[in-house]
């Protein structure tokens, strides 16, 4: 058949547009894993003889070995004996705040924050939501959780929303406001800069602060920042603020109730208004209760942190300083009512999910998320609860539609155990492997900062 110049042309640059595809699809970067027991984050029970394919990045594929295909040139792993699941995502830290435990603004930079969100990676934390203290630095870095990424992928408020002389925020960054008209005008800025949420304070230090926010002001924060389709998440230390937020329509909260026990009012209310327990942060309460870490032997926690951070955290200098600050006697109470608090609205149906408060001054990045699930299991849910919340729930939450879960289309963000934590939640510490996007990345077993790696305790 002859074909003119013009069609000749035309069939050529199809033909050459064809081969390009094809190229490209023998050029997909896939991945099989296979033989290990699944748990998928939505709270199914485990589901033993599972395979899941990877190409580019994302699941393509996931099922029964039974029924694998694996693609003609996959690179195959064998995972007998191990458990596989979505990477754990924290819905409340706070990045690049200190060099070791030294705590200043002037730490805040990409590199630093960098460096960081390679530590909860290491602890297979694969996506933080950064709440309220972050500089707009941290702008660009939320927007690389678009796409391929080796580094957690970032949620971020921004600024949160201070009460001028209250509670909140950190030294150095302007987040104050003090009147409804400039409460708006922040949260618009927020909106304005890719804030995925906004965030606001209420709270006096234990009454060492002459005010809290008042309604005036957390008022015109939810209701501006409706207006701009933002949920909106409150730092809450009292009954009464609670109850106030969640009248005023707050999304969630950043804290447990740790003043007194809610009630059936309260709980009433939270559920007739869908409002989260978005974070319990346990693991906060429960950090400020000690003059001398627990854990600082622990091989878990010590590969994590340099052998200075280590000294000056088992320091009888620094102890004696905690002990006698003034309000050091008050922590164990309000532990113990945060964490009867978390209990009590899991029984009632409350919505949840996990999240610590990591980032400030000795609340370490990733360590802190296995001790809050620990923590969130003594508080009276199951292993597999907790592990929910730490995944698909927190996603949803987070409105993050394209992680929390092993499925088709989710990123393949997944944390790669050799026991089962849903028999104990400790065994979230074993942990094998962690791939962010597909690919593996350093897990804490194969770090030791600020030494030679033959310097760190093995692995127990």
């Amino acid at each position: 058949m002859r074909v003119s110049g013009k069609t000749g042309f035309s069939l050529g640059c199809f033909a050459a547009a064809m081969l390009a595809g094809l190229s490209g699809s023998a050029l997909a970067e896939t991945f099989v894993l296979r033989d290990f027991t699944l748990i998928d984050g939505t709270g199914r029970a485990p589901m033993a003889n599972q395979a899941l394919v990877m190409t580019d990045g994302k699941i393509s594929w996931v099922g029964p070995v039974g029924k694998l295909k694996a693609p003609a040139g996959a690179k195959v792993e064998k995972l007998a004996g191990k458990y596989l699941m979505p990477g754990l995502i924290d819905s409340h830290v706070h990045l690049g705040l200190v060099n070791g435990i030294t705590q200043d603004l002037k730490y805040q930079t990409t590199a630093n924050i960098e460096d960081q969100l390679k530590t909860y990676a290491a602890y297979g934390v694969t996506t933080v939501q950064a709440l309220g203290t972050e500089q707009d630095l941290i702008f660009p870095i939320q927007q690389q959780r678009k796409g391929r990424t080796s580094n957690p992928r970032v949620y971020t408020v921004g600024q949160g929303v201070v009460f001028k002389g209250s509670y909140g925020g950190v030294p150095g960054l302007d987040q104050s406001v003090a009147t409804p008209d400039e409460a708006r005008t922040m949260v618009d800025a927020q909106a304005s800069k890719g804030a995925d949420l906004i965030k606001l304070w209420v709270d006096d230090e234990f009454g060492m602060l002459d005010e809290r926010m008042p309604p005036s002001i957390s008022t015109a924060v939810i209701d501006q920042a409706r207006k701009d389709g933002k949920k909106t998440v409150a730092h809450i230390f009292y009954y009464d603020n609670a109850a106030e937020l969640t009248r005023e329509g707050v999304n969630g909260f950043a804290h447990s109730v740790r003043d007194r026990g809610v009630d059936d009012a309260l709980i009433g209310q939270m559920k007739a208004k869908g409002v989260w327990q978005m974070a319990a942060t346990l693991s906060r309460e429960a950090s400020f209760i000690y003059k001398t870490l627990p854990f600082l032997d622990d091989p878990f926690f010590s590969r994590g942190v340099t052998p200075a951070v280590l000294a000056e955290l088992k320091s009888p200098e620094r102890a004696a300083k905690l002990g006698a600050a003034p309000n050091f006697p008050k922590y164990a109470a309000a532990l113990k009512q945060a964490s009867d608090n978390f209990g009590r609205e899991v029984k009632a149906g409350i919505r949840y999910g996990m999240g610590t408060d990591s980032g400030p001054t000795a609340r370490f990045p990733g360590y802190f998320a296995h001790w809050e699930l620990e923590l969130m299991v003594k508080a009276g849910i199951t292993p597999m609860q907790a592990l929910t919340a730490a995944t698909s729930a927190n996603a949803e939450f987070m409105g993050a539609k394209d992680i929390g879960t092993v499925a088709p289309g989710k990123w393949a963000d997944l944390l790669v155990l050799d026991r089962d934590p849903t028999r104990d939640i400790r065994n979230t510490r074993a942990i094998s492997s962690v791939y962010i996007s597909g690919t593996k990345v350093p897990t804490i077993w194969q770090t030791c900062k600020g030494r030679a790696a033959s310097a760190c305790e093995g692995r127990p």
